[in-house]
């Protein structure tokens, strides 16, 4: 396949983009060790977003992998995950603050060393967020893709280190048009002294049209009302069904 958009995400980097439904978002890890903390909403309708709670409860999990969906807060599929060469990705950790990366890997600012100071999930985001019409107040609990962090029986979380290596991949596929907003800072758990530097690679190609056997549509019962949710959304506005192959 020929991508449509390609673009690669430097370690403390951050990006947004409205990424438009029946399309595949590929990611691929460009070294080992790598997070990539995500944000989704709904592009026409910014009060709809990505419900992490759920998105897990609907699931029965605290992860997320092949044949998950990501749920909105109105019951819909934002984005289905199609592909995943890792089997784990973090959905409970959230995003690093200025305050415990200044503790962790030392105090920088950008007056001191320009674009090589060192960035927070929490900066990466606020940013992102006043761009795209939003705020603070706005923000949700993110996805973080590539990571491992599991919890033990008592309740505490441990991060899993050597989880991602050089050239994992996750695949999601767009069930509506979608405003993404990406923060590659480190997992707030990973317990590494360095600060990350891996690149993250994003491109986007054209999704088939989704079959009446998807192993996303069928993963559970939840998910398939989810789905009719979001085609009945899509028809109630008159949009074509064309990505959407039903028997």
């Amino acid at each position: 396949m020929n991508s449509i958009f390609s673009k690669t995400i430097p370690a403390g980097g951050k990006w947004s983009g409205t990424i438009g439904k029946g399309k595949l978002v590929r990611f691929t890890a460009l070294g080992n060790g790598a997070n990539l903390s995500t944000l989704m909403y709904h592009a026409h309708n910014l009060t709809e977003r990505y419900n992490m709670p759920d998105t897990l409860k609907a699931q029965h999990t605290s992860h997320l992998t092949k044949g998950h969906v990501l749920m909105s807060d109105n019951g819909r599929v934002l984005t289905s995950i199609i592909e995943d060469s890792l089997g784990w990705h973090d959905s409970i950790s959230g995003y690093t603050s200025r305050k415990q990366t200044d503790e962790k890997y030392g105090v920088t600012t950008y007056q001191d060393l320009r674009n090589d100071w060192l960035r927070s999930g929490e900066e990466n985001f606020f940013v992102e967020l006043v761009r795209n019409g939003l705020g603070v107040r706005d923000i949700v609990p993110v996805l973080n893709l590539f990571s491992k962090v599991y919890c033990d029986e008592n309740g505490d979380m441990h991060f899993v280190e050597g989880h991602c290596k050089e050239g994992g991949t996750v695949t999601l596929r767009t069930e509506m048009d979608t405003l993404f907003l990406f923060s590659n800072t480190p997992n707030p758990l990973d317990p590494s002294k360095e600060y990350p530097s891996v690149p993250i690679k994003i491109e986007v190609f054209e999704a088939n049209p989704v079959e009446e056997d998807d192993l996303c549509v069928n993963f559970r019962p939840e998910n398939r009302r989810a789905f009719e949710n979001t085609w009945e959304y899509h028809a109630l506005l008159g949009e074509s069904q064309k990505s959407v192959v039903l028997k």
